[in-house]
């Protein structure tokens, strides 16, 4: 069947969001073309405006509109616990168990294929917050499976010389998941029930 280009060009565009294959591109487009145009342009705005001014902090790397962001400056969060995780996507997860204390976000996903690619890890930060002295526990959040392991079995000997406790979370993870898709309580237990590694 043809549809008209402008349709077609939305459609594909839309395929190229995670998660979203033909046919939900298809429904999503035909949504946005349903909408009254002053919505359609808002929803454009929107994309536009998160795009252009949204970075990763400079301190944490968890994506912002301000530098340093705000909970990197937020005086009630716990300096102590800095909890480390692979995406921008994982540090909302975790905010949703009600965690308090600060954040790494590696922004790069390790893959076993790629040789080298622990060692091209940027932990320059997170360095950088240990040896800040405030630092007494590290929690390894990265995704739980085996490229996720490794990351986290990585960073740990990395930063064991310097004297903090380095904890892993709490199995009941689904093994092979994603933080990001992980529902509350889950997290929370995983959170609460974490290990020294």
């Amino acid at each position: 069947m043809r549809l008209a280009r402008p349709l077609e060009k939305l459609i594909r565009e839309l395929e190229k969001l995670p998660g979203i294959g033909p046919k939900s591109a298809q429904r999503l487009a035909l949504h946005i073309l349903r909408q009254p145009a002053v919505e359609v342009r808002e929803l454009a705005r929107a994309l536009v405006e998160a795009r252009e001014k949204t970075f990763p902090c400079s301190r944490c790397g968890n994506l912002t509109e301000i530098d340093p962001c705000w909970i990197c400056t937020d005086p009630q969060r716990d300096e102590s616990i800095i909890c480390v995780v692979e995406q921008a996507s994982d540090v909302m997860a975790v905010e949703r168990a009600n965690y308090q204390g600060k954040y790494y976000v590696l922004n790069q996903n390790p893959r076993l294929m790629d040789s080298g690619s622990l060692e091209e890890l940027n932990l320059q930060g997170l360095l950088n917050f240990i040896k800040g002295g405030r630092v007494q526990e590290i929690i390894l959040a990265t995704n739980p499976t085996i490229d996720g392991e490794l990351t986290a079995r990585y960073i740990a000997r990395v930063v064991k010389s310097f004297g903090v406790r380095i904890t892993r979370l709490a199995h009941g993870l689904p093994v092979g998941g994603d933080l990001e898709y992980t529902d509350e309580l889950t997290l929370r237990r995983a959170l609460e029930g974490r290990r020294e590694i």
